[in-house]
């Protein structure tokens, strides 16, 4: 039985979760000062133990905030299990010699890096000096720049694609676009224009104000489909996360089963072969 053999019933490609986070109170892997942890693991050991009871392949562990730019727990567990997971890092985006520290980073196996800028003046540095080095290494090494920011950060993300054609960029979790203020989801809409530009549909569960399949974060996603189609859409769990406001489960399930606009190729597209055409495996 293929591993997508499970609930939602057989399918002919692996399916393979983007988005989740792993981490561990331990003291070899001190978290950054000041951080705000939970009190549980979470653990790859754990991660495996969802993927397998819900017919996931592979998955794309981002660093987590809690350790802020030490790479060093997340380097761990890619070393641990370089089969099931790939690697998105974290640099310090105010430190001028972050290129060379991505660098170092996909030498030892991480395949692209994550920056958040906040929509206030704290995150201004998205349109500084200390990007374009940093973006252009992210293109000549050919790993993906991952975004999470507000839908206000989008002409900033906007700007720096269009000096970099070739980087392959991903915007995370729908870059949180209000559902009460539908006419900001044009600020990301409007990147389209970029054909290596990327949109995770996750974080409906956040967004929405509905129950569970939430229909009106559906209509969001719908919208970013008309625009971008599948194949530059995909799912993501954003485990742990997501585990206040739903399960594992359920972040697939809505998916696979509950977004009635999707047909089957759809879900071939966003749940298989996007990821893959940013994170090969």
């Amino acid at each position: 039985m293929s591993a997508a053999s499970v609930a939602g019933g057989a399918t002919d490609y692996r399916i393979i979760d983007p988005h989740v986070h792993v981490w561990k109170h331990d003291p070899k892997f001190p978290f950054a000062k000041d951080a705000r942890v939970p009190d549980r693991d979470a653990t790859p050991e754990t991660l495996l133990e969802l993927m397998k009871a819900n017919g996931v392949s592979h998955t794309v562990i981002i660093q987590v905030i809690h350790y802020r730019y030490d790479n060093s727990y997340l380097a761990h567990v890619l070393k641990q299990y370089p089969r099931d997971f790939q690697g998105v890092c974290r640099v310090d985006p105010l430190d001028p010699a972050s290129p060379d520290h991505l660098s170092r980073l996909t030498e030892q196996g991480f395949r692209g890096v994550r920056l958040s800028p906040a929509g206030n003046a704290s995150g201004d540095w998205i349109a500084g000096s200390l990007m374009p080095p940093l973006w252009k290494r992210c293109e000549e090494l050919k790993v993906p720049m991952t975004i999470l920011a507000p839908i206000t950060r989008m002409p900033d993300v906007g700007n720096l694609a269009a000096r970099y054609p070739n980087l392959t960029i991903v915007i995370d979790h729908m870059a949180d676009s209000p559902l009460d203020q539908p006419e900001q989801l044009e600020k990301l809409i409007a990147l389209k224009r970029f054909p290596k530009l990327f949109v995770k549909i996750s974080h409906t569960w956040s967004l929405s104000k509905q129950p569970y399949p939430y229909p009106d974060a559906q209509e969001q996603v719908k919208r970013l489909y008309d625009v971008f189609g599948p194949q530059r859409l995909m799912w993501g769990t954003d485990w742990p996360v997501c585990e206040p406001r739903t399960t594992y489960a359920k972040a697939l399930s809505l998916v696979r089963d509950d977004m009635k606009f999707l047909n089957a190729e759809d879900k071939r597209w966003m749940l298989s072969r996007t990821v893959e055409q940013v994170w090969p495996w």
